[in-house]
């Protein structure tokens, strides 16, 4: 081999070696950029996600905003419904005030007579009519006074914060007050009857010690 073609191998060498430095250069780029698109949308998939789990919370937000106003409609509808004819009951009470008043009032003589029957049986009806529409009796005598309940008309001897005696009776419709019951508070005893009891009590042990 002579010289020359010894230097035209070198020089075909050489190409091939630029030429494979240049492919391998090019690998190098596309793996970059492979590595890069890789990485781009990695965060693209994770901006999606945590987008996507915004929106899902704003919907189940949304969602229960809609479950509580529904409800909230639904238990106001019910309380009009149930307290519509509070007004009207509210003016019927005076009759069954009067009709108790007049069957409490009446003598042992005209209890006898039919038409006191009668007058009871239309008290009867009006009580079952308005018990059925929700309305129902406030307890007072014996029952610790509330103020949220009963209407204090005025102070008596008796047992100190309870109800003695009651004016007129206090109704509810359904969960509500109507009207408060009127009646009479014990203050305590006073010292008269602490005296009558005690002098009662004394007599008593006597006359069970003379037995």
């Amino acid at each position: 081999m002579d010289e020359r073609e010894s230097k035209n191998i070198d020089a075909e060498g050489a190409v091939i070696g630029e030429d494979a430095a240049a492919d391998a250069g090019e690998r190098e780029k596309a793996r970059g950029k492979s590595k890069d698109s890789v990485a781009s949308l990695r965060k693209a998939l994770a901006e999606e996600k945590a987008r996507a789990e915004d929106y899902l919370a704003n919907w189940q937000r949304t969602q229960a905003d809609f479950v509580n106003y529904k409800r909230r409609v639904e238990q106001e509808r019910d309380d009009i419904r149930k307290h519509a004819k509070a007004d009207l009951i509210l003016d019927l009470l005076p009759v069954m005030d009067d009709f108790e008043r007049a069957l409490g009032n009446a003598s042992s003589d005209a209890v006898a007579q039919t038409w006191v029957d009668g007058v009871e049986l239309i008290r009867r009806k009006l009580k079952s009519t308005l018990e059925a529409s929700g309305l129902s009796e406030i307890k007072a005598v014996g029952e610790v006074f509330d103020p949220n309940i009963h209407e204090a008309a005025m102070q008596v001897d008796g047992d100190e914060g309870k109800v003695i005696e009651e004016i007129r009776k206090g109704y509810r419709l359904h969960d509500r007050v109507l009207r408060p019951s009127m009646v009479k508070v014990g203050q305590g005893k006073s010292e008269v009857m602490q005296e009558d009891a005690e002098s009662k009590s004394v007599k008593q042990v006597q006359e069970e010690s003379d037995g």
